[in-house]
């Protein structure tokens, strides 16, 4: 049995969120937030033997807008997905498909090896695979008599 919470002020502020989105989009962002993205897509980190996998949701997104950097041990992913033209001839009453500008940010290990990062995208999945470096084996230094 699941324990369901009944919260009657999150329906006020659900449609509070309604009635504002007509002005919101007039003085610029529809969610009224000065946030440095537009959406984030879910992101799925995979270490294996050999490497890490970083798997992310990107429909609709070209690979030419996709941008993937390291910088020290910080791994960055941004891209844009661009709007589809949109008019009210069209007869549509909803858009939920969010479109714009993302970008996430990691922080990986040091056994990472930034030279041999290597990105392909393919059916709005982006796969992003990072090397491990060799493990450095503890060395025994055997002491001689002086």
């Amino acid at each position: 049995m699941n324990l369901v919470r009944f919260q009657p002020w999150s329906v006020v502020d659900l449609l509070h969120r309604d009635f504002d989105r007509p002005a919101l989009r007039r003085f610029g962002r529809e969610d009224g937030s000065n946030a440095v993205a537009d959406w984030a897509p879910a992101i799925d980190i995979v270490e294996q033997k050999d490497r890490f996998v970083v798997r992310a949701d990107v429909p609709g997104v070209e690979p030419a807008n996709i941008h993937v950097t390291m910088d020290g041990r910080v791994l960055s992913v941004a891209g844009e997905r661009k709007a589809e033209d949109r008019s009210d001839a069209d007869g549509v009453q909803r858009f939920e498909r969010v479109s714009g500008r993302f970008e996430r940010r990691f922080t990986l290990p040091e056994s990472a090896d930034a030279d041999g990062i290597t990105a392909k995208s393919a059916h709005g999945i982006l796969e992003i695979s990072i090397p491990k470096r060799p493990e450095l084996q503890a060395r025994r230094i055997t002491v001689k008599a002086a």
